[in-house]
């Protein structure tokens, strides 16, 4: 009796985790930090113009430090797997009984005998580039990264932030009064942030309440906090 795979079975897995994980850096910081900034402003001067020509300054500043410092990590990356993999060449022609045994080790980790591996061990050292592509992602747990990560990265990131720190700032944009602008710019920012922050849970797999009151918490906190320094300094300004 031979066995049929159930073609109605179909696994799903979240792949996109890179392009994820730079949109929450973007978004997470564009939300916030603008955010922050333009409440406390509010907190100490009482123009919207002021307000949106500093947070318009913020955000092309912001952008790019965080799109070049999503670059460099990057290519920090590409670098880094060109070094180990041109380490782990070099050792399997040098020191090829110690990677062997290093085989035989990432094996036993999943319960298989030395003699199970032998056959598998015998295929690698026919084909060294799978060798040390086996040796990169089970000993290193290393993936090789894409050649046009840096750049991807870095856009992702600064068009991220920028489009979450125009957020808090369009009710300033619109409004005259500020006292209004931000009360409506507090909520349209924080209910931003709930519906990112249950998005990324819900991409991510980390609880989409748990992760949307965490996001407007953290929002939050740094805006009530840059608030509330403004206003102290406003009205003491010797501090």
């Amino acid at each position: 009796m031979h066995y049929l795979p159930n073609s109605d079975h179909v696994e799903s897995h979240f792949e996109s985790t890179e392009l994820v994980r730079d949109v929450v850096i973007g978004m997470s910081d564009g939300l916030t930090v603008p955010f922050a900034l333009a409440a406390g402003l509010s907190g100490a001067v009482g123009s919207t113009h002021i307000v949106v020509l500093a947070g318009l300054a913020e955000i092309a500043a912001g952008s790019i430090a965080m799109g070049l410092g999503g670059y460099l990590a990057a290519r920090g990356d590409v670098e880094h797997y060109a070094s180990e993999r041109k380490r782990e060449e070099k050792e399997i022609v040098e020191r090829t009984r110690d990677e062997e045994e290093e085989i035989y080790a990432i094996f036993e980790e999943y319960g298989v005998t030395r003699d199970e591996s032998d056959s598998v061990l015998t295929a690698l050292k026919r084909n060294p580039q799978a060798w040390v592509d086996f040796m990169m992602r089970f000993e290193l747990g290393l993936e090789k990264p894409a050649s046009f990560r840096a750049r991807q990265s870095a856009s992702i990131i600064a068009f991220s932030y920028i489009a979450g720190g125009f957020i808090p700032l369009l009710p300033y944009m619109l409004m005259q009064q500020e006292a209004s602008a931000l009360h409506a710019s507090v909520a349209i920012t924080l209910a931003a942030l709930f519906i990112f922050g249950a998005i990324k849970g819900r991409l991510t797999g980390g609880g989409t309440w748990k992760s949307a009151l965490q996001t407007v918490l953290i929002g939050g906190l740094a805006a009530g906090t840059a608030y509330t320094l403004a206003r102290l300094l406003s009205v003491h300004p010797s501090f």
